[in-house]
């Protein structure tokens, strides 16, 4: 009996130990995770406002926001989203990528990954093979840089990569056709470079695959079994020449701006599914095929840039879905199919540059077409023939010099034909012409597929629209020719019109007029600075539209697309005698926070950064929630031929030239100054003499009572601030308007200050409100 009694002791004692060991793993498991969520938020440096959770936070069941969001099942993370797109990251000093994906290896159930726009620099390091129950992996708009690891092939269990807008460089590894459950990859905007691996071709799961704007160069893999593929985007790389045969599902192929230069595939006519057509900028030759028209499902077909040839006939049937075609500059001829008539709907059609009878868009004669499809090899894709004998060689030969010397006499009459057509140009009047199919190289184009874009925006991967290239009828037609009735600004070197385009997106356009020849090329560079200029407080930049002059194709204008800002400036709601409304103290605050958040985005979120921008309160705008965007930048491309305005010293120190550049970033904040001046005080800011009086008041308002501080700043906010507020905006105001700029603070001083006096006001608020909102709480 005592050893059944010791057995059951021990029994129980065994049960005991594997009970207690099994709720010790669990509280562990869930405190290693706590433990690492919270090193991730200090090392990305998450704003306290952002996110404050308490040691008893149950962070499974927080609530999400625009800048992080967990995902839990059974108490543990398995998606962690992270995105920069309404916060800038200023990630402290010694940040290591390492340390980061170190601690995201603790969450080893994690399934879904997004770190996007947060200024991750480095190498991605090796150690994300271990977060092995990867899913879906999103790191875009950041800086990562080198090879991709091959570590990542350990996760295979990963159906999304999406690498977008980074630096990274080298081959895409042959291991990537090896993922089994593979659905997107997308690489979109980094420096890949080489052949693309045939392996991709294994990949029978991929439905988008997306390469766009990177070096890629060669043939492209046959894709053709790929029945799962929906999205194939290779724009801006160097690939050809031989034409891809697409998938039959396919619903977008975009190819623009590559190097394919053989003809069409016939297998293209077979796509029924074909939504979207760009081949545009390319070397294609060989016939058209109107078939293509007819695809029941094409809403958009561009073919723009080539040098196809054939006859279109106006009986030609198209698809009932087409709303964009753009023909422009072929060798086509015959006249255009009554289906894509202007007129026949609100479709946008484009056919300048060709040989067609129609002339309601300027066309060539019809023997310049003729002439012109004689001097480049027209051969469609053929089969290369395997063997054969010396006779057949022997034909080929005589039959390949036979067109050959017909190709010369053509390309012969065609060099007379234009000798001949300069001489009797030089004799008359130079004139313009509008060529709406000139775009620049490399401009970056995001992914148009519908159910990406709906898929991504669930997962809050898309942050502000994309910027693509317009051709010159849709801002036509955005702003009615460009109606003066739509003209909103003017300046020295063009116009600001506001436009609606076809999708009902308001767009002010500001046209620019060139003062000097450059080509298309030469702009490059400036518009790509241009079209990162996208954040929730500077008015994005949607996209640009050149116009040429005729004879050599040089740029006379360039129109860039900015988003319309409908609600004024924001000296409408401070300053003006007749404003309507007036902005609140807590207002005002959240005003001069977003300026200077957007200051501290233009000098680290672009590179370079873009400083001494010359601000001025009227070039700060209200948007529909009365947010501010900051509306003007120093580029070159935005301030040419502008005369530099001397009423306000934005620079406030004497100096040479190489002195005032050191200090560029205290320019800005010089300017920022004059602006909270003007927030502070209530009154307009027109001269260097109402920023020193005004500023001479504000010192002495410093060593005064609350009640002398308070009867300086405007009425209509004295009963709303703080004393504690309205003495750290003061003190911030003076220091930014200081004449030696090595004593003005930094952005990130602006902003903490800004930040404090906020906090500062709050409990005012609640002890004067209670429990209601305070008079303009954001």
């Amino acid at each position: 009996m005592g050893i059944a009694n010791s057995m059951q002791c021990l029994l129980w004692l065994l049960v005991l130990m594997v009970f207690l060991q099994f709720n010790y793993s669990d509280e562990f498991l869930e405190s290693s995770q706590y433990e690492a969520i919270e090193k991730i938020k200090q090392l990305l440096n998450f704003p306290q406002d952002l996110s404050s959770w308490s040691d008893n936070t149950d962070f499974c069941n927080s609530e999400p926001n625009t800048a992080l969001t967990l995902v839990c099942y059974d108490d543990n993370i398995t998606q962690l989203h992270v995105s920069g797109y309404n916060w800038f990251p200023n990630l402290p000093q010694g940040f290591s990528t390492d340390t980061l994906f170190f601690n995201l290896a603790l969450l080893p159930n994690l399934k879904v990954l997004s770190l996007v726009s947060l200024g991750l620099r480095g190498t991605l390091p090796k150690n994300i093979g271990l977060l092995s129950s990867l899913e879906i992996v999103n790191i875009s708009s950041n800086f990562f840089y080198g090879e991709i690891p091959g570590e990542i092939s350990y996760l295979k269990s990963l159906q999304t990569l999406i690498l977008d807008d980074n630096k990274f460089t080298g081959q895409v590894p042959d291991w990537v056709g090896s993922l089994p459950s593979l659905s997107v990859l997308s690489f979109k905007n980094n420096s890949f470079y080489g052949s693309l691996p045939n392996s991709l071709s294994n990949l029978q799961t991929l439905r988008i695959l997306s390469l766009s704007a990177n070096n890629f160069s060669g043939q492209v893999p046959n894709f053709q079994n790929l029945s799962n593929l929906q999205v194939l985007d290779l724009e801006s790389n160097n690939l050809g020449p031989n034409f891809p045969t697409p998938p039959k599902k396919l619903a977008s192929l975009v190819l623009r701006k590559n190097k394919f230069s053989l003809g069409l595939p016939k297998e293209l006519s077979s796509c029924y599914q074909l939504k979207k057509l760009d081949i545009s900028f390319n070397e294609l030759v060989g016939p058209f095929l109107p078939s293509i028209l007819s695809l029941p499902s094409l809403s958009y077909l561009d073919i723009s840039g080539n040098k196809l040839t054939g006859k279109l006939l106006k009986n030609m049937t198209c698809s009932q879905e087409l709303s964009f075609v753009n023909l422009s500059s072929n060798y086509l001829t015959g006249e255009l199919p009554a289906c894509l008539h202007p007129s026949s709907g609100s479709k946008v059609v484009l056919f300048s540059g060709n040989c067609l009878w129609n002339r309601e868009e300027w066309q060539h004669p019809f023997s310049f077409c003729h002439n012109e499809a004689l001097a480049v090899s027209i051969e469609p894709h053929k089969e290369k023939v395997k063997g054969g004998n010396g006779k057949a060689v022997l034909a080929s030969s005589m039959v390949g010099g036979f067109v050959g010397g017909i190709a010369i006499i053509g390309l012969a009459f065609v060099v007379v034909r234009r000798e001949y057509a300069k001489k009797k140009a030089s004799k008359t009047p130079q004139t313009k012409l509008i060529l709406e199919k000139v775009s620049p190289a490399h401009t970056l184009k995001l992914l148009n597929d519908a159910r990406y874009i709906s898929e991504t925006r669930k997962l809050g991967l898309l942050g502000a629209p994309p910027y693509r290239t317009f051709v010159l009828d849709e801002l036509r037609e955005a702003t009615n020719n460009f109606d003066i009735s739509n003209l909103i600004g003017a300046g020295s070197n063009g116009q600001i019109y506001k436009g609606r385009l076809t999708d009902g997106t308001a767009v002010a356009i500001r046209s620019i007029k060139m003062r000097k020849r450059h080509n298309v090329q030469s702009y490059t560079h400036q518009l790509g600075r241009i079209s990162k200029i996208r954040y929730c407080h500077l008015v994005s930049t949607i996209g640009h539209c050149f116009d040429c002059y005729q004879d050599d194709s040089s740029v006379s204008r360039i129109c860039i697309v900015f988003e319309f800002v409908p609600n004024g400036t924001l000296r409408g709601v401070i300053s003006e005698a007749n404003s309507a409304q007036k902005f609140t103290w807590t207002q005002r605050m959240g005003a001069a926070l977003g300026i200077a958040k957007g200051i501290q985005f233009l000098h680290t979120g672009i590179v370079p950064g873009i400083f001494s921008n010359q601000l001025k309160i009227t070039d700060v705008l209200l948007d529909q929630n009365l947010h501010v965007k900051i509306s003007k930048y120093n580029l070159p491309l935005l301030i040419e031929n502008r005369k530099m305005d001397t009423r306000l010293s934005s620079s406030g120190s004497k100096g040479n030239d190489g002195q005032r550049l050191i200090n560029e970033e205290k320019n800005d904040v010089y300017d920022f100054g004059v602006i909270l001046l003007e927030i502070i005080i209530g009154r307009t800011i027109d001269t260097k003499n109402d920023i020193d009086v005004s500023k001479d008041i504000l010192k002495v308002s410093l060593t005064a009572d609350e009640i002398a501080r308070r009867n300086i700043i405007d009425p209509a906010v004295q009963k709303e601030c703080s004393d504690g507020s309205l003495r750290t905006l003061i003190e911030l105001c003076v220091r930014c308007l200081s004449d030696e700029p090595s004593e003005r603070p930094s952005v990130e001083d602006l902003i903490w200050n800004l930040q404090f006096s906020a906090q500062v006001q709050d409990p005012w608020n609640r002890d004067t409100y209670g429990n209601q909102e305070s008079p303009g709480h954001v």
